[in-house]
């Protein structure tokens, strides 16, 4: 089975360019990001003409995720157990929950449990979204430990935008400056490595070192290669045994209206069959 994550930046806007992508690329399951639209709004039609079935949680212009697969889903599970809300102004004093964002959803497929996630991206270090994004992953990983520790030796594969650049090889943007910038705080660092505790790992790095998955859309960054890797496939144990082969496909961010993101994907050995397609390189 091949899976991959993608932060598409607007499904309206790229829908074309997402499709020809899944079809020449023989994806089987793909996790979006940053859909930025409601269910009535997300282009089914082309999704569905290529052989797609798709599940999605969006709820205005902003944020959404969505999982596009040609193989049945079950357990459709709309954001995970524990996840934080947020608004701005909102008092954690109040005795209300604040309203959860779309940024998570989850389905099995096969007997991998897939989640297209998207963490919050932190706006400042001192802004409240920081906090939200730190409570959001914490949350994360203690939901993953539960899973695992009623799955042992389960599929599970957390895939999507984590807005943190673990390692400062993974952060080749100039204008984040360590002490001011997002991403690569140590707050940060230290809350993504809750999902390593978890007994999550990376599975692309092993099979792809460096290499970026972002870069903004000003001031050359793209040309100059001036990224950040951002955008993950974290498995447990059971998935990270079946990966077979791995790539993140930097080509997608070449050619008319990119997204600022490209496709991470790896490819899947079932426990007891071998994948009979070409390795991928």
């Amino acid at each position: 089975m091949r899976i991959a994550t993608w932060n598409v930046n607007s499904i309206r806007t790229r829908h074309g360019r997402v499709v020809d992508w899944l079809v020449n690329a023989d994806v089987d399951v793909l996790a979006m990001q940053e859909i930025k639209c409601t269910p009535a709004q997300f282009p089914l039609e082309p999704f569905e003409a290529a052989g797609y079935e798709v599940v999605l949680h969006g709820l205005n212009q902003w944020n959404g995720v969505a999982i596009a697969s040609r193989l049945p889903m079950t357990d459709i599970e709309i954001g995970f157990s524990g996840q934080p809300g947020f608004a701005k102004g909102h008092d954690p004093d109040s005795g209300q929950d604040a309203p959860l964002e779309a940024r998570a959803i989850g389905a099995t497929v096969d007997d991998v449990r897939l989640w297209s996630l998207y963490v919050p991206n932190g706006r400042g270090l001192d802004d409240p979204h920081m906090d939200y994004k730190l409570r959001f992953l914490r949350a994360l990983a203690d939901d993953s430990a539960r899973w695992l520790g009623a799955n042992p030796g389960g599929a599970l594969a957390l895939m999507g935008d984590f807005n943190v650049a673990p390692t400062d090889a993974d952060m080749g943007d100039p204008s984040f400056v360590p002490g001011l910038s997002t991403h690569i705080s140590p707050a940060e660092r230290e809350a993504f490595a809750t999902l390593e505790q978890a007994g999550l790992t990376d599975v692309v790095r092993p099979l792809v070192p460096t290499g970026y998955t972002f870069w903004d859309y000003k001031q050359l960054r793209f040309p100059r290669d001036e990224g950040m890797r951002i955008d993950f496939i974290l498995g447990s144990p059971g998935l990270a045994d079946r990966v077979a082969d791995a790539r993140i496909e930097r080509e997608q961010r070449k050619g008319d209206a990119p997204s600022d993101h490209v496709p991470v994907l790896v490819d899947l050995v079932g426990d007891d069959d071998d994948d009979d397609r070409p390795m991928i390189f």
